[in-house]
Parts: structure tokens; C-alpha cells; sequence
């Protein structure tokens, strides 16, 4: 994927990304001024981040981020 299409990528409304400034992927919302906004994965606040710093998360991390929504969640039921 070149530069452009992967920047494309990233910038899709709900695209999970890798944050490294905070170490976390987040879910792609949108931008706000100089910076992008993420959510963490199943809910939370969002935080700001540098779009030039943000990437695509890779299979291992969007799956390392949805179990640790999903215990989060688990633990919020009981």
C-alpha cells in the first residue's frame, strides 16, 4: 500500500489505528484542529492524537485491544 492510500486508510471513520505517543489503539473519529481524535476500543474517552504519528493497528494489536474491552466490560457487569 503507498503512502496516500494508506493515509486514506487510516483517516476512515472507525479505523483502528496505533497511537505510540500513548502506546494504545484507538478507533479513528475524526479530526479536531492540528490533531486527530481516538476512542479507545468499547467505549471510554477519546484523546487527542498526531496525525503524522498514527498508523494502522496491526491484526495482533486490534486483537490485544478488543480482549481488553471485553474484560473491561465483563468486569462492569458484575
Amino acid at each position: 500500500m503507498d503512502a496516500d492510500a494508506e493515509n486514506a486508510a487510516v483517516t476512515e471513520p472507525g479505523t483502528l489505528v496505533y497511537d505510540p505517543r500513548t502506546r494504545k489503539v484507538g478507533e479513528y473519529r475524526d479530526k479536531a484542529g492540528p490533531y486527530v481524535m481516538l476512542r479507545p476500543v468499547g467505549g471510554g474517552r477519546e484523546w487527542e492524537a498526531d496525525p503524522r504519528l498514527i498508523r494502522p493497528a496491526t491484526p495482533e494489536e486490534r486483537l490485544s485491544a478488543a480482549v481488553k474491552a471485553a474484560n473491561a466490560q465483563s468486569r462492569q457487569v458484575r
